[in-house]
């Protein structure tokens, strides 16, 4: 961690990481509560989280964005619009507006699918690879904590003064995030002119996701971790309800699971250097296979102790995955791959949400929490199995692990 803070560039990554996240959790919260006021429908509130999650699906398309260009003026310009497109909230105040609102989030969206391409692919530039675990790691740290403090201050400021202050405030972190990124000392190289149409070289970052034998099963199991977590999300008020609480428990849980993520974003440079990305993500695959099955388990402590251990176990595949797509794609493929990776990774979590939701109705949620635990823990055994084979296939010839 000392390394990383005092690494220049390093350290302003992740600032701007910081900056842009708080604004962005900020938003999120609001936005539903915004649209919750002013039409009174809990529907239309949810349409809020699906005009920000719907452009993840064009991941391999937008990713290719990253790699056209140098990725840092891309940053700066990227922050500078969601700023200005920010600006244009200020008008929304009555349910006629909403439009514009529900038009901002998507563009806000898709904007982010394609920033997360190129910071990751910046970051890859301007930080020493020995580094670079260590500092995905605190990424994931700064981002839970973000999530614990961003969402209660856009609360209450949007209590205080109402949802254009909460825009403005998201429009000043990137602003702020636009300077720390101008600072970056970084040289980059003028990509290269595209070869081929459109279409192929979308399909680039899959094929190479499919080809290599490192990247394939991690992105795999992520996906499939992301699945089950999102199956795990939709049980949280069936928990809650279990233990005879209020639904504002759900809030205490949080808080632990939050602390879970930032403990191992801390430990998480230490622990891939001494495990290796396949076997770290395999421990913290299994570390979620049991808090999931904790869960079942009526007792405030268990829910408490699964919480937490929930928050240590779900980051570890995906720092995992992320270090290693940063390692073993060239540059000029990264946008994509980091696109269409988080693509693989993070739309499961959705579609799991929206299952468990119908599922928590019909099912007893001991029973679908067990059985998750069950298939997580089949999950981290397949990943960990033969880590060794394809380590030795990508040293052995990196044109015969990834053909593409």
């Amino acid at each position: 961690m000392v390394r990383v803070l005092r690494d220049r560039d390093a350290g302003l990554c992740l600032s701007g990481v910081v900056v842009s996240g708080f604004g962005t959790s900020a938003l999120w919260l609001a936005s539903g509560v915004w649209v919750k006021d002013l039409t009174g429908s809990d529907g239309l509130a949810a349409l809020c989280v699906l005009a920000l999650w719907l452009p993840a699906l064009g991941g391999p398309l937008l990713g290719t964005l990253a790699d056209r260009v140098r990725r840092k003026p891309l940053l700066i310009g990227l922050n500078l619009l969601l700023a200005a497109l920010l600006l244009t909230l200020v008008a929304v105040d009555a349910p006629g507006d909403l439009w514009l609102l529900y038009a901002v989030l998507f563009v806000y969206g898709a904007a982010g699918v394609v920033h997360d391409a190129a910071e990751s692919a910046l970051v890859a530039t301007a930080v020493d690879r020995s580094l670079l675990g260590d500092f995905n790691g605190l990424r994931m740290t700064a981002n839970e904590g973000m999530k614990l403090l961003a969402p209660t201050a856009g609360a209450g400021l949007y209590a205080a003064y109402g949802g254009a202050s909460v825009a403005l405030l998201d429009a000043a972190t990137f602003v702020l995030a636009t300077g720390l990124y101008a600072a970056l000392r970084v040289r980059e190289e003028k990509p290269a002119p595209p070869t081929g149409s459109r279409r192929e070289r979308t399909a680039e970052g899959a094929r190479h996701l499919w080809a290599h034998p490192v990247l394939r099963p991690l992105v795999l199991a992520g996906g499939a971790t992301m699945l089950c977590a999102g199956l795990n999300g939709a049980m949280l008020y069936a928990v809650v309800d279990d233990l005879g609480r209020s639904p504002a428990y759900a809030g205490v849980l949080y808080a632990a699971q939050g602390a879970g993520s930032i403990a191992v974003g801390l430990l998480s440079g230490t622990a891939l250097r001494r495990l290796g990305e396949r076997r770290f993500a395999a421990f913290g695959i299994a570390l979620l296979a049991l808090a999931v099955a904790l869960r079942a388990v009526p007792s405030d402590p268990s829910a408490l102790v699964g919480s937490a251990a929930i928050g240590a176990g779900l980051p570890a595949v995906l720092i995992a995955t992320l270090t290693s797509v940063q390692r073993e794609t060239p540059d000029a493929l990264l946008g994509r791959v980091t696109a269409t990776a988080n693509t693989l990774v993070y739309t499961p979590n959705v579609v799991g949400l929206a299952a468990g939701a119908a599922l928590v109705e019909l099912v007893s949620h001991r029973l679908v929490l067990v059985a998750l635990g069950v298939v997580l823990l089949v999950t981290a055994a397949l990943l960990v199995q033969n880590p060794a084979r394809a380590e030795r296939t990508v040293s052995r010839s990196p044109s015969d692990a990834n053909p593409a």
